[in-house]
């Protein structure tokens, strides 16, 4: 059935906080109101927000998810006052180990979890950080939530990860801009990409690799996307799209990408599941397709 949620995210670079961890604080709390003034279900932050302006030693500012320090707490009461869910970026302690860390909060104020930073810098590591060992991807009310941190982006064990988990929508927090490989990860997994970012140019980006919305002199952005939707190779699936019409008129949706011969269909009402649609009329996955192509090919080497 139609999900449609409005994601958002807030690409800042707050240098003109330095030496006022308040100060820090009460901003990202207006632009968490302003986010939901937009009508946003889901904010995300950038990477480490609220040490960047200072470059604190990681294991000095560290927080622990078990006993909440001053800037989780706070987010975490900005999350529920406002009703959405939040990603908050910061370090995070768990015994003697100290990671670089997304958690994500629950409109209720509850930590659903926190996504370590597999691939930290050399330089992250030699500071006291530890890697993370996996990609995780959380349920919520919206749907399948995934996060990747910074140099992440340059590793296909995490995009991997994040896809084999299931996610529907990724929030990349980071430093640095990501641009190409934001979109390349996106289409390649045939999922939302939202990205928040330590400078501009932080994106909304769709599943077919489309940046929708894109940060340059205001520091939010947001926009309605439909989760129930799926990105399929248009190669013997195009000649079942008049069927589907014929049954299911303007509940479905078609979007074409005829440069990369992909195609969007997307449910458009309650109780219809995109998923039902491409199972009633035997569309076939682009992941199942590659593989029976490969499949065929195997074959055809034996017989050689």
């Amino acid at each position: 059935m139609a999900r449609y949620t409005t994601v958002a995210s807030v690409s800042r670079a707050p240098w003109d906080l330095r030496g006022n961890p308040d100060g820090l604080l009460n901003d990202a709390a207006h632009l968490v109101w302003r986010a939901k003034q937009y009508g946003a279900d889901i904010v995300a932050f950038p990477e480490a927000y609220p040490h960047v302006p200072d470059s604190p030693k990681p294991g000095d500012v560290a927080e622990s998810l078990a006993s909440p320090g001053p800037t989780l707490q706070r987010m975490t009461a900005e999350a529920a006052k406002n009703q959405l869910h939040l990603i908050w970026p910061l370090y995070t302690r768990e015994g003697d180990r100290v990671y670089n860390s997304s958690v994500l909060i629950a409109p209720d104020g509850r930590i659903i979890g926190a996504y370590h930073k597999i691939h930290p810098t050399i330089g992250e590591i030699e500071s006291g950080i530890t890697p993370g060992t996996g990609a995780r991807v959380f349920d919520t009310d919206l749907g399948r939530v995934g996060m990747a941190i910074c140099f992440d982006l340059n590793f296909p064990d995490v995009r991997d990860g994040l896809g084999a988990a299931g996610a529907e929508m990724i929030f990349f927090s980071s430093a640095y801009r990501g641009g190409l490989q934001v979109r390349i990860w996106a289409f390649e997994l045939g999922v939302y990409i939202i990205s928040a970012i330590l400078a501009e140019l932080g994106q909304i980006v769709d599943l077919s690799g489309t940046v929708l919305a894109e940060a340059t002199y205001e520091q939010l952005i947001a926009r309605r996307i439909n989760l129930d939707r799926r990105l399929l190779h248009m190669d013997y699936n195009w000649e079942k799209m008049d069927a589907i019409l014929e049954k299911h008129g303007r509940d479905v949706s078609f979007e074409y990408f005829t440069r990369e011969a992909v195609f969007a269909i997307a449910s458009e009402r309650e109780g219809l599941s995109v998923d039902d649609v491409i199972a009633e009329f035997g569309l076939e996955r682009r992941a199942d397709y590659f593989r029976r192509a490969n499949d065929v090919r195997r074959a055809a080497l034996d017989k050689a």
